[in-house]
C-alpha cells in the first residue's frame, strides 16, 4: 500500500479517495459496456453463470483497458497541466467525467422545459439547441464540481483559457 501512495504522491489517507473513486468508475463504465454487448441473454440460454462470468470477465477486461489508457493520458498530461500532486490527476479526470455526464443530464429536461423535445423537434434543430444549451451548464458545472474536488484553481484558470480562445477574453482582463 506505501508504494501505491508513494506513487500517487499521497500523503493523507482520505487522498485515497480519488483512487478509489477511480476504480470505481472504471469498473462501472466496464461493466455497462459489458452489459451493452452481452445484452442478448437468449446466447447464453443453457447457462445463466455463463452470461453472469461472461459479464464479469468482459467488465474486468474493459476496465483494465480503461485503466491502461488512462495512465497513459496521465503521462501526457502530468507535464501539460503542471499538477502538485500525481493524484490530483484522478480528481481531475473525475470532474471532467462527472461535468460532462451531468451537463449531458440536465440538458434534457431544460429542453423538455421550453417544448422542445425528441419526439417534437425536427432533429436537425433539436440537437443543435440541445449542444449549445450544455455549454453554459457544463462550464459552470466544472468549476462547482473541480471546487468540490479541492480543484477550484486549476479548474478556473482552464475555464479562463477556454474561454479566452472562444473570444470572450475581455471579461477575463483585470
Amino acid at each position: 500500500m506505501q508504494n501505491f501512495k508513494d506513487r500517487w504522491e499521497i500523503k493523507k489517507n482520505w487522498q485515497l479517495i480519488f483512487p478509489a473513486l477511480g476504480i470505481i468508475g472504471l469498473l462501472l463504465s466496464g461493466y455497462l459496456l459489458a452489459n451493452k454487448i452481452l445484452n442478448n441473454p437468449e446466447s447464453f440460454t443453457d447457462s445463466y453463470t455463463l452470461l453472469i462470468l461472461a459479464k464479469i470477465l468482459l467488465t474486468l477486461a474493459i476496465a483494465v483497458f480503461f485503466l491502461w489508457v488512462t495512465l497513459k493520458i496521465f503521462e501526457k498530461l502530468e507535464q501539460k497541466w503542471k499538477v502538485t500532486y500525481r493524484w490530483e490527476l484522478i480528481a481531475i479526470f473525475i470532474a471532467f467525467a462527472i461535468t460532462g455526464s451531468t451537463s449531458a443530464k440536465i440538458s434534457d429536461p431544460v429542453l423538455s422545459i421550453l417544448g422542445l423535445t425528441r419526439e417534437t423537434t425536427l432533429s436537425y434543430i433539436y440537437w443543435p439547441l440541445r449542444i449549445i444549451l450544455i455549454f453554459p451548464i457544463y462550464q459552470v458545472l466544472l468549476v462547482i464540481v473541480g471546487w468540490l474536488f479541492g480543484q477550484f484553481s486549476f479548474f478556473w484558470e482552464f475555464e479562463k483559457k477556454m474561454l479566452s480562445r472562444l473570444g470572450f477574453a475581455r471579461f477575463f482582463e483585470s
